[in-house]
Parts: structure tokens; C-alpha cells; sequence
């Protein structure tokens, strides 16, 4: 199918309303006709004409908020010039990314735990490579070449790092008043402690 600006433009237009449809209604109930709906168009055959499925669309859902995420980060870590300022930017950044996009962490959320494509990995496969953890690696072992970072096994620390933020999305729903500075605050300043020099 060539893919023209308006269609790249409707097809925007399905994963905006899927991500919105998932996050107010969990991912169960995001069916086309209420991502339809929520989109304004006139039939579910729009969707299916843009998407080869739920499989492809929940794909595109998924890699938009993962792609919004990583453009945000990226900025703003890759802006630093020491170790020890990169790695409170990734923490402060992070949190900030998931208190400004609530409903995007919810879709996320809902997603991993709930989507099994046909012959594809779920996300919760996704979650076990461990490359989601290579940018903290590389952080830390920038730290410790440096001499600003101390010695400690890279790879258990970035583990600890990265789930502290991902498990945020879940600690929101059972606590949506969350003081996430607070928890922004405790967290760079804990692991400022755990690889200082």
C-alpha cells in the first residue's frame, strides 16, 4: 500500500486514539469500534484498511510511546557531560516522561501485560532482553572508566536502576498522589550513593 501524508496522517490518527482508548479503557475493551469511535471515523474498515490487525496496531501503539520515550531521554541525557550528572538526568527525566504521560504509561502498561500476538513475542518477552538495560550499562561503565564511578557489578546495578523506574506505571495505579518528586529525589540521590567513587 503507498503510504501518502494523509495516510501516515490517518494512521497517526488510530494509534493517538488507540493508546487514549487503552489507557481509559484497559486493553481488553479497546476494541476497533471504540478506537473508531474515539477517532471519528465512520467505519472500523478505516482501521483495517491502515492495519493488518490488532497485532500491527497494538505494535504501532507500542513502539510510538517507546519512540516518544526514547527521543525524550535521549535529549536530555545525552545533553550531559559527566557520568554522575547523565545518570540523575536519566533518573529525573525518566520520572518526569512517566508524571507527564500518565495515560501513556497506563496504555504501556495495559499492553505488557495483557497483549500475545500471533506467532511475535508478547511484551512481557520483550522485557527479559537484556538490551533494554544496555544504555544504563553504558552509562555506568562510562562512570567507573572515568574513575567518578566506583567498582560494582554493572550489570546487577543497571537492574536495579531500570526496574526502580519501570516499576513507577504501577506504583501510580495503586497510588495516583504519589509524590514523584519525592521519589525522583530518593531515587538519584540513592544511586548516587550506590556508584560514587
Amino acid at each position: 500500500m503507498l503510504v501518502t501524508v494523509t495516510g501516515s496522517a490517518r494512521r497517526a490518527q488510530i494509534v493517538t486514539a488507540t493508546i487514549a482508548t487503552i489507557a481509559e479503557l484497559g486493553y481488553q475493551q479497546a476494541s476497533f469500534a471504540r478506537i473508531a469511535e474515539r477517532a471519528g471515523l465512520s467505519s472500523t474498515r478505516l482501521i483495517s484498511y491502515h492495519f493488518d490487525g490488532k497485532d500491527e496496531l497494538i505494535g504501532q501503539a507500542i513502539a510510538t510511546i517507546y519512540g516518544e520515550l526514547s527521543a525524550f531521554m535521549s535529549e536530555r541525557v545525552g545533553a550531559q557531560r559527566t557520568p554522575g550528572a547523565a545518570l540523575e538526568t536519566y533518573i529525573r527525566s525518566l520520572v518526569e516522561y512517566i508524571s507527564e504521560h500518565r495515560a501513556e504509561m497506563r496504555a504501556a502498561m495495559e499492553i505488557f501485560l495483557n497483549f500475545h500476538p500471533q506467532g511475535g513475542s508478547s511484551a512481557q518477552e520483550a522485557a527479559t532482553d537484556l538490551s533494554v538495560l544496555a544504555h544504563v550499562e553504558r552509562l555506568l561503565a562510562w562512570g567507573q572508566e572515568t574513575g567518578e564511578f566506583g567498582a560494582f557489578n554493572v550489570r546487577v546495578t543497571a537492574m536495579a536502576i531500570q526496574r526502580a523506574l519501570d516499576g513507577l506505571p504501577f506504583l501510580l495505579e495503586a497510588d495516583p498522589d504519589a509524590d514523584l518528586a519525592e521519589y525522583a529525589d530518593e531515587l538519584s540521590g540513592l544511586f548516587a550513593r550506590a556508584v560514587k567513587a
